[in-house]
């Protein structure tokens, strides 16, 4: 009997353990359950942010190209506004230089005009050209060049302000084999700016020092020396930083606006070379370097002279031009050089009168009010297609104050024979207008 009533209290003894078991498991499970809910809200949230972040980030990539393209609109923009005051300028100072009663101190004056456009349209160059080098929109058209006749054309560009505060500029002779791989205009565009940057710094009858020589490494070494103002170990540190300038006098007889060395710095180094500044002090003048590789190709041949212009032939010449004083002056400087002129103030009177193919040539600008200057080229075009005349057709020139790379071809694509970008100096576009064909 005792054996028999002990069996069922054994029984209930080993339920209360497993029942006590079962209830501990329960318990870790529950834990268990708890630390999983909490592990997921904390992944959920840490999720929650990384979109957040994503999306953020996203936001300020979108805002800072937003921001990019307006910038460069507004640049665009600037130039092109800052650059129609300088056609009138430039061409009523052409005017006056030709004048029959042109005296020295007409000539002296008109000289300073011309100069200060050309010093004007050089800045407005460099602030463009420092913005699309930033955002990568610079593409480089390489060919072999010989080195002599880069920094030839360059000295003849800084020349005018050389001879203005009797500087001496001394070029030595660089042989006709050393041939580089670039691009003319862009290369032409450093040398430029540095030797502008040495005459802007050396003071009134200063030296300004020109030579090259080439390496054991297969680089050709450009070396510009001047006697002039000198620099500090800081500023040469920071010397082609973007708006970076020398110590100015509240004068700022100096100029500039402290991007023409960056857009060197920039230029070389996508030609593969390096720049490079030293100065042993202030007031002791400064030496800037040019290293770029030499190329293996051949020297090319010169250039080869065009047709010369032929004399006294009179042309019929349409301007379209809504500038009141630049077409004013335009139609004077031509009409002095022997064509006859008419004008027309917007899109639609000039698509007009060029339809009535009455011209040998037509002067366009492209932002003109009612029908902008690609539109009427390309509606021109279209019409000469139609009525089989195209082999008759006028030579168009585009003369706009927008000069960025894809204006141009914009401008070339829509029919335009050549594209001269405001201020255009006289002698270009008389010259541009000679190769009419008679």
């Amino acid at each position: 009997m005792n054996l028999m009533a002990a069996t069922p209290g054994n029984d209930d003894g080993t339920l209360a353990l497993r029942l006590a078991a079962l209830e501990l498991e329960a318990e870790q499970l529950r834990g268990d359950l708890a630390a999983s809910l909490a592990l997921t809200a904390s992944l959920r949230e840490a999720n929650e942010h990384l979109v957040l972040a994503a999306v953020d980030a996203q936001t300020s990539r979108d805002d800072a190209e937003e921001t990019n393209r307006r910038q460069n609109e507004f640049l665009a923009m600037l130039a092109h506004e800052l650059r129609n005051p300088l056609v009138p300028i430039s061409v009523s100072a052409s005017l006056l230089e030709r004048s029959p009663v042109n005296t020295a101190t007409l000539a002296r004056l008109t000289g300073v005009i011309q100069r200060q456009v050309g010093h004007m349209a050089h800045l407005l160059d460099d602030l463009l050209d420092a913005a699309r080098l930033s955002s990568g929109k610079i593409t480089l058209a390489v060919e072999p060049l010989r080195l002599a006749e880069l920094i030839e054309h360059a000295a003849e560009t800084v020349m005018p302000r050389v001879r203005e505060r009797s500087q001496e500029l001394a070029i030595a002779q660089v042989a006709d084999t050393l041939v580089v791989e670039g691009d003319r205009v862009r290369l032409t565009q450093v040398f430029t700016n540095l030797l502008n940057n040495a005459s802007k710094y050396t003071q009134d009858s200063g030296r300004i020092a020109v030579a090259a020589r080439v390496g054991a490494d297969g680089f050709v070494t450009v070396t510009i020396d001047d006697n002039g103002s000198g620099m500090s170990s800081e500023t040469i540190g920071r010397a082609f930083d973007l708006f970076t300038q020398g110590p100015r006098t509240l004068a700022r007889s100096e100029g500039g606006l402290g991007v023409g060395l960056n857009v060197v710095r920039n230029l070389v180094t996508m030609h593969g070379g390096s720049v490079g500044a030293a100065s042993p002090g202030l007031g002791q003048g400064s030496t800037f370097t040019v290293s770029l590789p030499l190329s293996n190709a051949a020297a090319p041949g010169g250039v080869a002279d065009g047709a010369a212009p032929v004399a006294g032939i009179r042309r019929r010449i349409l301007i379209v031009e809504d500038n009141v004083d630049a077409s004013d002056v335009l139609r004077m400087l031509l009409e002095v050089e022997g064509h006859q002129v008419e004008i027309a103030g917007d899109g639609h009177a000039g698509l007009a009168l060029a339809l009535e193919g009455r011209f040998d040539a037509i002067v366009c600008d492209i932002g003109l009010p009612g029908l902008d200057g690609l539109e009427l080229m390309a509606r021109l075009r279209a019409a000469d297609a139609g009525t089989g005349t195209g082999g008759n057709r006028p030579l168009t020139i585009a003369l706009s104050g927008y000069g960025q790379p894809q204006d141009r071809e914009r401008a070339l694509a829509a029919g335009f024979d050549r594209y001269l970008v405001k201020p255009v100096a006289p002698g270009v576009l008389i010259e541009a207008l000679a190769g009419v064909a008679t």
